[in-house]
């Protein structure tokens, strides 16, 4: 694990002081396929069966299984996973099974997947493990199913590194107590593993994906699209 730990009982309420995702947020994001400028809609449904790696506290499954779909809610933290099963009660959402595992240890023994989700959590692993990961995703999805990857990734120019990271930060972090701090996001690039989009999209063709549709949403994030077409 690279980065904040998830098992202090004190980060599993991060979500108290996210603005990324919300009940409100990913209940948008499920209900139809497509990625604009302004929005991304998924398009889950009752028929499908959906994988989420690296689920958190649980607000993206919750809304997933609200459709109907049956999801399996994957995060390496037991804390995470025990906090989202008490919110996932309260909502009435009990088509949620929930694997403490991570992109590499977690063993599918359901049907293959429609989609698998992740979030905002393969910044976890180095690159080499990135290209593992993927190619495990890619073998539990059924032919033309569909990956939908977003998080923090680069797309600045390389040489701007410096500039680009200190403007990010300037602009995200929050005072002490409101959210992540400017600490927080040094951590992150010193400690984590975020990447170039280049990297990513060489990664993602490799293990059998077409990218259908990408988006850019700041210099420092995107969001994927992708069919597993082999």
């Amino acid at each position: 694990m690279a980065g904040v730990d998830f098992e202090d009982a004190a980060q599993v309420e991060y979500d108290r002081n996210q603005t990324s995702s919300s009940p409100e947020k990913e209940q948008a994001l499920v209900t139809r396929l497509g990625i604009t400028a302004e929005v991304t809609r998924l398009g889950i449904t009752a028929e499908h069966t959906v994988i989420d790696l690296g689920a958190g506290t649980g607000n993206f499954a919750i809304q997933a299984a609200l459709t109907g779909a049956f999801v399996h809610a994957v995060d390496i933290s037991q804390a995470m996973l025990t906090y989202a099963q008490r919110k996932a009660e309260i909502a009435g959402a009990t088509n949620i099974k929930f694997h403490q595992a991570g992109f590499l240890s977690y063993e599918h023994q359901d049907k293959l997947a429609d989609w698998v989700v992740t979030k905002n959590a393969l910044h976890i692993l180095p690159d080499f493990w990135k290209m593992t990961a993927f190619l495990r995703i890619a073998a539990m999805l059924q032919s033309k199913g569909i990956f939908y990857l977003r998080d923090a990734i680069f797309s600045f120019p390389p040489a701007d590194y410096e500039a680009s990271i200190n403007q990010w930060i300037r602009q995200v972090a929050k005072p002490e107590g409101e959210g992540w701090t400017t600490s927080d996001f040094e951590m992150h690039v010193c400690e984590e593993h975020s990447t170039y989009e280049w990297i990513i999209e060489g990664m993602l063709i490799r293990a059998g994906f077409e990218i259908v549709e990408a988006n850019y949403t700041t210099p420092t994030y995107a969001e994927y699209l992708c069919i597993k077409t082999s």
